[in-house]
């Protein structure tokens, strides 16, 4: 039997007894139905030999399949794999999640990669089973379905805030994806309850931001409570119902972003317990285009995409992180809104953010509450503060020599910021873990065992839950 086949029916197995922990790690399509679904679809299984599998829902789409309107596949947390992989596809993928090709087009996304155009079709089709503009058509699909379900937002305007050229664009591929016109999906939406958003952008737009496995909120939003810079950042709320609200600059406008504390909990047909649920959102954006990119952001601040299966598995099985993980099951390691503004933040400290702030952030149109100003840019802070370190810093972002985009080199980024005069290891290896959002950062002079990698920044995060370790 060879490599393939059983991988696929180990697959099999998988959609069989409906296993949550898969969604979004793999897609299955039925021949017979022309459907494709995610694993935990409660759906009838289908025989084994009227089934295929696809690496990414645009692969499905691109032969011809029809997404699922029971599973709704397109809701799924991202793969794991694409965050925690250093290569070109993943660094591909994350581009692609956080807008690249709708905003620069397959050349802009190659130039990132420091490929040809030709080289990056060839490398996502291999691997993917599709290319960038397919893709990004199906992120096109995902988004628009979500702002044509949660909002009264017209139809044309859809259209475009989720990045297609023309309106027969967009309803061509809603057709081929949903099997259905967005008319019919925006019927089709479930009434009363979470996703339906008053008829307008005012109000903004209720999202779930769904997660795999198990979700430990708590030392997550503790995190984010110590480290609120005033102005740009708040929670309010006592633990276990907190909200986290802050401001977002984005590529066409700005945001304001609220996560509430409290995870949901999917379940499964039968009504019981489904391994996963989601963090409620609601996004206030200036411009609707932004929407995917603020939504991408989110989930690497939140660490969405995790697999946690793969993480307390390898972590649990360490005599000192045994009961830390037993304790807190599905501990995420967050990353960064904004990976440029973590550099910074990571480098001068709390208070000193707050100044910078004050002085040179860009104030809010509409101040919401004590949400005032957007962090300064760093060719602002350049500008303003060239001396020290955080000149240094700054001024490297700003002409691109560090780049902590989605899509950076790891080493690259690192062997950058190590030329940059200032930045000591500690920082250093905070602006790899937070920024750059690599599972196996670690500071140095630190005893971290072999044994923990790849998963090492989330065994610092059960050190630092538990008290036994802090970043400074």
């Amino acid at each position: 039997m060879s490599e393939q086949r059983t991988d696929e029916d180990t697959r099999y197995e998988a959609v069989r007894s409906r296993d949550a922990r898969f969604d979004g790690v793999f897609f299955f399509a039925v021949e017979t139905t022309g459907i494709y679904c995610r694993p935990s679809c409660p759906a009838v299984t289908p025989k084994r030999a009227n089934v295929r599998f696809f690496a990414t829902a645009a692969a499905a789409q691109g032969s011809g399949f029809r997404a699922c309107r029971r599973c709704r596949p397109d809701a799924v947390p991202g793969s794991a794999e694409w965050n925690v992989r250093a290569d070109v596809v993943a660094r591909a993928v994350r581009l692609i999640a956080d807008g690249v090709v709708d905003r620069e087009g397959v050349t802009g996304l190659a130039a990132r990669l420091g490929y040809s155009a030709r080289q990056v079709q060839r490398q996502l089709t291999a691997e993917l089973g599709a290319g960038p503009v397919a893709l990004a058509r199906a992120q096109r699909a995902h988004t628009a379905r979500v702002l044509v379900q949660t909002t009264g937002l017209p139809i044309t305007e859809i259209a475009f805030a989720a990045g297609f050229s023309s309106v027969r664009q967009f309803n061509d591929t809603i057709r081929a994806v949903y099997a259905a016109s967005p008319s019919e999906l925006r019927a089709a939406a479930p009434r009363g309850g979470h996703g339906r958003g008053p008829a307008g952008p005012d109000a903004g737009i209720p999202l779930r931001l769904a997660h795999r496995g198990p979700y430990q909120s708590g030392p997550v939003f503790d995190l984010l409570q110590r480290e609120a810079v005033a102005g740009v950042e708040e929670i309010s709320g006592p633990p276990g119902t907190r909200t986290y609200r802050r401001t977002l600059r984005l590529p066409y406008g700005t945001g304001i972003v609220a996560v509430a504390e409290g995870t949901g909990t999917a379940r499964t047909a039968s009504g019981a317990a489904h391994p996963g649920g989601w963090l409620d959102a609601r996004l206030h954006l200036s411009d609707l285009r932004d929407l995917t990119t603020a939504v991408q952001r989110l989930r690497r601040l939140f660490d969405l995409d995790a697999d946690p299966y793969a993480v307390d598995g390898r972590l649990g099985t360490d005599p000192r992180l045994a009961p830390l993980v037993a304790a807190r099951p599905g501990l995420r390691s967050p990353g960064a809104a904004d990976p440029e503004e973590l550099a910074v933040r990571a480098l001068v400290g709390h208070a000193e953010a707050e100044r910078l702030v004050r002085r040179y952030g860009k104030a809010l149109d509409a101040p919401c509450g004590s949400l005032t100003h957007l962090f300064p840019e760093p060719a602002v802070l350049a500008g303003a503060e060239p001396g020290g370190a955080l000149g240094a810093l700054t001024a490297a972002l700003a002409d691109h020599a560090v780049r902590l985009d989605p899509g950076a080199d790891r080493e690259a980024a690192q062997d950058a910021l190590r030329a940059v005069p200032g930045l000591d290891a500690r920082t250093l290896a905070e602006i790899r873990a937070r920024a750059l959002g690599d599972p196996d950062a670690a500071p140095p002079g630190l005893d971290v065992p072999d044994a923990w990698r790849p998963w090492r920044s989330y065994a610092l995060n059960h050190l630092r839950a538990a008290g036994e370790w802090e970043i400074r």
